[in-house]
């Protein structure tokens, strides 16, 4: 319990650079580092779970929230990190619900409403946006890259999408941070307009699974997180 480390064999244990451990102390992400009497740095096991801490959070959640977390930790706020994690794990569970959700939408031959909300074949982008949750700009940039289309109202010039772009729409918003390549989604969506739902449950599967996975990486995150809490309270007791 009482080993301490230099800065050389905190790196090779956690397998990082000194720089980045530098980078993690100058953000003010772990304990205040010590130093010997010949001004040397060194670490206690209580920055070794922190850094551990930190890494396992940084592989289960984005890098801004891990190091919100471990900032209001080395400040004492450790109810307001618990709950900054609860809130981003409720939002993986809102994810899984929305790709199922879509899964069952996918498989339902009638699509004239969706939501209690009708759906025609000459949407505005407007309309779409509201419909599937999602900015314009987002469907303008899924027109660029070639994954849905829209055509003109030859009465206004208007650009108006069909019930089946919508659809498309609403899977890309549902799938984008599931499936990250964008040449699989366009595979997923040539499916849809094909009705392959095999080939359809494939890619949602591969979505459930990555957020299997990450649900796995947060709660090992969240398990290094409170041995690091567990282990600053002893230290503080002693």
């Amino acid at each position: 319990m009482d080993k301490n480390y230099s800065p050389k064999q905190m790196a090779t244990r956690l397998h990082v650079s000194t720089t980045t451990l530098r980078r993690y102390e100058e953000l003010d992400l772990v304990p205040d580092v010590p130093r010997t009497a010949s001004n040397r740095r060194y670490y206690t096991p209580l920055h070794v779970q922190a850094f551990i801490a930190l890494r396992a959070l940084i592989k289960g959640f984005e890098i801004p929230v891990s190091y919100d977390v471990m900032s209001l930790l080395k400040k004492g706020h450790v109810e307001q990190a618990l709950w900054t994690i609860n809130l981003h794990q409720y939002h993986i569970q809102v994810e899984k619900q929305r790709v199922e959700e879509i899964m069952g939408l996918i498989q339902k031959t009638d699509f004239s409403k969706y939501r209690n909300i009708h759906v025609t074949e000459e949407m505005k982008i407007g309309e779409v946006a509201a419909i599937a949750g999602v900015n314009p700009s987002a469907i303008r940039h899924w027109e660029k890259e070639g994954l849905i289309r829209s055509k003109r109202n030859p009465e206004n010039g208007y650009r108006v999408f069909t019930s089946g772009e919508l659809k498309k729409i609403i899977v890309l918003s549902s799938l984008r941070k599931t499936v990250y390549f964008i040449e699989n989604m366009k595979q997923l969506l040539a499916a849809l307009e094909t009705s392959d739902l095999a080939a359809i449950e494939r890619s949602f599967k591969v979505a459930l699974q990555k957020l299997n996975e990450q649900l796995k990486n947060q709660m090992n995150g969240i398990s290094e997180m409170m041995r690091y809490i567990e282990l600053h309270s002893f230290f503080e007791e002693k």
